[in-house]
């Protein structure tokens, strides 16, 4: 409790010349404004914002133990997973065991003061939250809660001076909270974050950062900048550099990713997993029917049997099936396959897996021709663009929904994220050796064959 104390009358007097070499003026400047019924935080990944606004969040729990006001807390996050994973490991940090939580309970307690932690999936998630009067919220992360659930939070904050405080990365310039909160509505105020209002991140780490993202996620995640999802989904896709002739050897394992239509196309996808050599992800083979350009539609069960010609012979870890296909998933049971529905995250799922793309984790085979002529001819909707939503069109889009259910399902990392390549290479073998970019090919300079 001290500490904090301490920290806070750092923040608030800037009098301790230390402090200025821990926080930014950006970070200081919301904190001490973040007076207004709703305050919001927005900017680019890793630029200071999640950890000022929490700082502000437990001064609003300090103010309320002060002034011995009755009444509790309440924190969003898109899910109960994500609140564990991106907020309570830096109040833990913070405070330490002046946060209580137990891992049963959705709920902990914050200097006696209860916080009720509830995750906001669905619109359903409004529920959760009617009928309750709150002393104030956190919300980690709004773009990605639904608006119903933040119209609710807004009016049980509404009494006396209960404050709200979001943080958030840019979506849609449409999207409602650019809309109805940041641009036009007297009660809120926001700061804009970027990479250099963090003084922690390094300038290497800045640069690691700025690789990981193109087009469109560049423009969010690294500028911060609130923009439309126009044109091409994939829009850095370059066959020269994200192609592939040969696969670099035979693979630890294979997946397959399906996405099953009746009078759609259906399409299979095999995509195997190299451990130490690069690159790590291959997309080796596709499966594609399109019972509309054949002028033949196929049963379950004549699908089922060319999925069994298709995994023939080769070391499947997992099948990822798109989670609509209950009757095909029925039929593949019935053959003595045993598929997984897929995680149906979409926007999520295409932006991971076009990290995984750019950033070259992953490579297509040259063989893959409809995978590919798809990717390069998927695009966004521009109509959804209006009410504020990214979706891509219904057009060309079975193989980029196959790879995006095998890379997200199976490669995404719920503890971290992203899978932590650059340490998987450092062990692998540049142990006491330069580590160049593991999302780049690797320097010829060195003179290391990663293939072995």
């Amino acid at each position: 409790m001290l500490s904090f104390i301490c920290s806070y009358v750092y923040i608030v007097s800037m009098r301790v010349k230390s402090f200025e070499t821990v926080f930014s003026n950006q970070q200081k400047t919301s904190f001490k404004e973040s007076t207004a019924k709703i305050n919001i935080w927005q900017g680019s990944v890793r630029s200071g914002k999640t950890y000022i606004s929490l700082w502000r969040f437990l001064k609003e729990i300090t103010d309320a133990n002060t002034k011995m006001k009755q009444g509790e807390f309440v924190l969003l996050a898109r899910t109960f997973d994500s609140i564990k994973r991106n907020v309570l490991p830096i109040l833990q940090s913070l405070i330490g065991d002046d946060m209580k939580f137990w891992y049963g309970k959705r709920e902990m307690y914050i200097w006696g003061r209860l916080v009720h932690l509830i995750g906001c999936d669905d619109e359903r998630a409004e529920t959760k939250i009617r009928g309750m009067t709150a002393l104030g919220a956190y919300v980690d992360e709004a773009t990605i809660i639904p608006e119903s659930v933040i119209k609710m939070l807004v009016s049980r904050c509404a009494m006396g001076d209960a404050r709200i405080f979001m943080t958030t990365n840019p979506d849609s310039p449409f999207h409602f909270i650019k809309k109805d909160f940041i641009d036009n509505n007297p009660d809120v105020k926001s700061w804009k974050f970027t990479l250099d209002d963090n003084p922690l991140v390094t300038e290497e780490t800045k640069d690691y950062l700025k690789r990981q993202y193109k087009g469109l996620w560049y423009q969010r995640f690294i500028l911060g900048e609130w923009v439309m999802a126009s044109g091409a989904v994939y829009d850095f896709f370059d066959q020269e550099v994200h192609v592939v002739k040969e696969s670099p050897g035979v693979p630890l394992y294979s997946i397959v990713a399906i996405d099953y239509g009746t009078t759609n196309a259906t399409a299979f996808l095999l995509i195997s997993f190299f451990g130490s050599k690069y690159p790590k992800i291959v997309v080796e083979q596709e499966y594609y029917w399109d019972s509309k350009e054949r002028q033949r539609q196929k049963t379950d069960s004549e699908y089922a049997e060319d999925l069994l010609k298709f995994v023939k012979n080769k070391n499947i870890y997992g099948i990822y099936l798109d989670p609509s296909a209950t009757s095909f998933r029925t039929e593949l049971i019935r053959v003595g396959l045993k598929p997984k529905y897929a995680s149906n995250e979409v926007i999520e799922g295409i932006r991971y897996t076009a990290d995984m793309i750019s950033g070259g984790a992953v490579k297509i085979r040259a063989n893959c021709v409809n995978l590919i002529r798809s990717l390069q001819n998927y695009t966004w909707d521009p109509k959804s663009q209006s009410s504020g939503q990214d979706r891509p069109l219904k057009i060309e889009d079975h193989l980029p929904d196959a790879l995006r259910y095998g890379i997200f399902s199976h490669f995404y990392k719920k503890s971290s994220e992203k899978v932590d390549w650059e340490e998987e290479f450092k062990k692998a073998f540049y142990e006491n050796s330069p580590v160049p970019n593991p999302f780049q090919i690797p320097d010829p300079n060195l003179n290391i064959q990663p293939y072995f």
